[in-house]
């Protein structure tokens, strides 16, 4: 009991055991719950749909387990008489882990929550990818607005350091405009989706497939081979033509036959070309008209639609109906018509002869 009873930096020595005791007794406890507990609601929650209880029992691993340590430890230290600096020093140190945990699990539920939302749209997959940008600003956010809380909690005044940036935040919009209007347009493009990543766009006379949506800038990777570069604003100032969001494709073609084809063979091309429409599979036939008398041809128009937006797609129906007409056309007896000229040449001395001589008077 005399030895118990010691004092050592304002503590008995039963103090320093019961605060020792204590810490382990804490961990063994958080261990045990951490190994049986815990894992085996990890397990059930595998077997269910939601995602929701995943990210739950995550949390707990990646932030309340740590929490709960740094508290065991926190009640032990603070049984104890400490020295007022030491004292601080433990409360700091606390205060400080305790915040950061709370920041990392805000920004862990926010980014759960987008990628939920995100998820039930279209292409939700390659979306969750692009959230780089969006967390990034986020997390700013939220760091800053814990690290002012930090402060507040600490007793340092922040009306001050608020008042500052609130200054300095409006010295910094005037100066960046351009940036901070990137900036929204990236949100703009995020929340909105005019186009994404993979899509083919055409943007005035330029024309390539997104290959990356920046927080500034978005990437699109022309057929060229090289890389175009637009501000996010450019973009979503400009009319953009989405062929990724075709979901079928009009052709508008036309051939033109000779003027020496007969009239019983003209009535019968509108019906071939019909037949030779409706072969392909991914097709569907509206309408072939002989639709006027050109220069040197007579003008059939035809338009159909292709079912697909692939542009090679198009591109290998078309040389199937192409090849189709002139085999057809060929065995039939159609000729295409071709620019001709027709020259009449006149006999000068024969209208020499033919013209009257003037009478002398």
């Amino acid at each position: 009991n005399d030895i118990l009873d010691k004092v050592f930096f304002h503590n008995t020595i039963q103090n320093y055991l019961i605060a020792v005791g204590f810490i382990l007794l804490g961990f063994l406890i958080i261990g045990f719950f951490k190994r049986s507990i815990l894992t085996r609601i990890a397990r059930l929650a595998q077997k269910t749909n939601t995602n929701i209880d995943n990210f739950l029992v995550e949390s707990v691993y990646r932030y309340g387990i740590p929490a709960l340590y740094i508290a065991v430890v926190y009640i032990a230290l603070d049984y104890l008489l400490l020295p007022r600096r030491l004292h601080n020093i433990v409360v700091l140190a606390t205060t400080v882990a305790i915040t950061i945990l709370v920041i990392r699990l805000l920004s862990s539920t926010i980014l759960l929550m987008l990628r939920a939302y995100i998820h039930g749209q279209d292409n939700g997959e390659e979306k969750v990818k692009q959230l780089g940008g969006i967390m990034l600003i986020i997390n700013i956010i939220i760091w800053g607005i814990g690290l002012l809380t930090l402060l507040d909690n600490l007793g340092y005044d922040v009306t001050t350091v608020v008042a500052g940036l609130g200054i300095g935040g409006i010295a910094v919009a005037l100066a960046a405009q351009n940036i901070l209007g990137d900036l929204f347009n990236y949100f703009v493009i995020f929340f909105d989706r005019p186009f994404e990543v993979g899509d083919f766009i055409v943007i005035d006379e330029k024309a390539g497939v997104v290959d990356k949506i920046g927080v500034k800038t978005s990437r699109v990777k022309s057929l060229s081979g090289e890389q175009l570069v637009f501000s996010n604003s450019d973009l979503t100032n400009s009319r953009i033509h989405n062929y990724k969001r075709m979901e079928q494709r009009r052709i508008l073609f036309k051939i033109g036959v000779t003027y020496q084809t007969p009239y019983a063979t003209l009535q019968e091309i509108p019906a071939l070309l019909k037949t030779i429409i409706d072969e392909q599979e991914t097709t569907r036939y509206d309408r072939a008209h002989f639709s006027s008398y050109g220069d040197s041809s007579l003008d059939f128009e035809i338009v159909y639609y292709v079912l697909s937006s692939d542009y090679n797609v198009y591109m290998d129906v078309q040389q199937k109906i192409n090849l189709r007409i002139f085999k057809e056309f060929e065995l039939i007896g159609i000729d295409f018509a071709f620019p001709t000229r027709t020259v009449f040449w006149a006999n000068q001395e024969q209208e020499k002869e033919a013209t009257p001589a003037p009478h002398n008077r």
